[in-house]
């Protein structure tokens, strides 16, 4: 959507994402790249695993390197159980408006908490359905605490949640390092 920009403030999400030149990113519900792209350009030296579970998604976004796009995106084809990272091999995943669409949940949380470095942080990212404002679905919107709830049985710790984007949660999560489970 061309308007996506401006109304959701993808800008601002991405520019507010806590990465490094080598970071491995995992973008889970990649689609077409939208976010996978600029995210690339943030870790020159590292790569971005653009996981989804179909395969057209992956072809597109395979056609966008092509034409230009970092050559540090490796698309990667999950099933709806698992997306098929490399265990303790990422420092940090997004999602963007794909969990609540997620139907084993569960089983995704945790194949993406065995993804994770220890101390590697999940960024969830959903629309807010504390805010009747926000103009979607209910069925397409998580709270705040359910969000905390699901991560915190996958064995994630609630970090923050920042409110600055205008219709969604920016949740920050990370997996205990091992001398550190708390």
């Amino acid at each position: 959507r061309p308007e996506r920009e401006r109304q959701e403030r993808t800008d601002l999400l991405i520019s507010r994402l806590p990465l490094s030149p080598g970071d491995v990113v995992a973008d889970v519900g990649a689609g077409t790249g939208y976010f996978s792209i600029p995210i690339a350009a943030r870790v020159p030296k590292g790569r971005v695993l653009a996981v989804d579970i179909q395969q057209e998604m992956l072809d597109i976004i395979e056609a966008r390197k092509r034409d230009g796009a970092p050559a540090n995106i490796e698309p990667v084809l999950g099933t709806i159980t698992d997306p098929k990272l490399p265990s303790n091999g990422v420092d940090l995943i997004l999602i963007v408006d794909a969990y609540h669409e997620f139907s084993h949940p569960y089983e995704m949380g945790t194949a993406m908490a065995d993804a994770l470095k220890p101390g590697g942080q999940l960024i969830l990212i959903e629309y807010r359905a504390e805010d009747s404002r926000v103009p979607i679905k209910p069925l397409h919107k998580m709270s705040e605490q359910q969000a905390i709830e699901e991560m915190r049985a996958i064995g994630l710790k609630h970090l923050r949640t920042e409110d600055f984007l205008p219709q969604q949660h920016f949740l920050v999560f990370e997996k205990p390092s091992q001398d550190n489970p708390s």
